[in-house]
């Protein structure tokens, strides 16, 4: 009874104010919106410039095919050359395209131009993505030219891929971005709980109560799992309406998941909130922690890439495994036979900061 009434007590401190009520449900969806267009991976409307030197019209007709794609934008077409480093220090392009007449040893012409491809490197993921597709185009225009004269490849690879077969970065995106949402509203309101109590001085009437340190500790995590895991229903609604990403596996997996993410969240927040003294501090250090979880959970790189001496900080690191898990459900459809060893490492996370943060919090009530 008496642990209800501190609940009430911490919604209605939570939503009392109109600004609150906005960061708390309408801010993370428009974040996911933004968040979903912005973080692709995908590539579109790349400026191309092209130097035509060849004279055959299998050239025109494979710049033809690259203006139609929506990938690339053709910016200038030229039968001149040019001074292609100047281009790609102005930023103008971000690729050349070069054809020429192709020679045999006998100085015959060819039947298809030689193609070069010259790409600014200085975003790496964008230039290998891009020249793969230049390469596929090239290669289907070949493949489709020799096709329609009999002929074919003696050997062709043929690439299924599964899951995800449209290529679409926000299908692996877009789960990710609501565990970061998640993270972000759980951290922030519980890192300020207490040390709100102690700016506003009415802590000292919270420890005179009858309420157990137990019951204190409950009642001021419970309010913001709740409003963590209502938020985070609101953003799997979104991404799934807004972006169609596909939900393939059992919600109820999803939700044991991210309760026991959101118990490990909430009292890495908690232990936080007892070691600051302000609510400035308070945000400084869940700021701080929030980009550490994010960089290191594989959210934007792969966990492999991360190098071996920093493997320990992602191994105990909550969101990773959240990260994992979620994507495993949205898109492959995964039931907890296949990822109970990640569930049981972050339970095994939850258990470790909840004792922790929990016996810390009774040193500072007894203070």
């Amino acid at each position: 009874m008496r642990l209800r009434y501190l609940i009430k007590k911490e919604l209605i401190e939570m939503i009392r104010q109109k600004e609150m009520l906005f960061l708390i449900f309408v801010a993370p969806v428009l974040q996911i919106i933004v968040l979903g267009y912005v973080v692709s991976t995908d590539i579109r409307h790349v400026p191309v410039g092209i130097v035509n030197l060849a004279k055959g019209n299998k050239a025109e007709q494979i710049i033809q095919r690259i203006d139609q794609t929506p990938l690339f934008r053709v910016r200038w077409v030229t039968r001149q050359p040019v001074d292609y480093l100047s281009y790609f220090k102005k930023g103008t392009v971000k690729s050349i395209i070069i054809f020429r007449e192709a020679l045999d040893k006998k100085r015959n012409l060819l039947k298809y131009p030689e193609v070069q491809i010259l790409m600014d490197g200085v975003d790496s993921n964008t230039s290998l993505i891009a020249a793969g597709y230049f390469n596929g185009i090239i290669k289907n225009f070949i493949l489709n030219d020799m096709g329609r004269r009999g002929q074919q490849l003696p050997l062709q690879a043929k690439v299924v891929f599964r899951f995800n077969p449209e290529l679409r970065s926000i299908n692996f995106m877009g789960p990710g971005i609501v565990g970061f949402i998640l993270t972000i509203l759980t951290i922030f309101l519980t890192a300020t709980s207490l040390v709100r109590e102690k700016e506003q001085q009415t802590l000292d009437t919270l420890l005179m109560s009858r309420l157990s340190a137990l019951e204190i500790y409950i009642g001021k995590a419970l309010p913001s799992a709740l409003i963590g895991m209502v938020d985070m229903v609101i953003g799997l609604f979104v991404v799934v309406t807004w972006f169609g990403i596909p939900f393939r596996g059992n919600p109820l997996d999803l939700a044991l998941t991210a309760l026991v993410y959101v118990t490990a969240i909430l009292s890495y927040a908690l232990l936080i909130s007892v070691f600051s003294s302000t609510q400035q501090q308070a945000m400084f250090f869940a700021w701080f922690s929030l980009l550490m979880f994010l960089l290191l959970s594989g959210f934007f790189t792969p966990i492999e890439n991360i190098p071996s001496f920093l493997r320990i900080l992602v191994d105990i690191n909550p969101l990773r495994y959240l990260m994992k898990i979620i994507r495993e459900i949205f898109l492959k459809g995964n039931g907890i036979a296949y990822f109970w060893k990640d569930l049981l490492i972050l339970s095994g996370i939850s258990v470790t900061l909840v004792s922790i943060s929990l016996l810390n919090f009774k040193r500072f009530i007894s203070k």
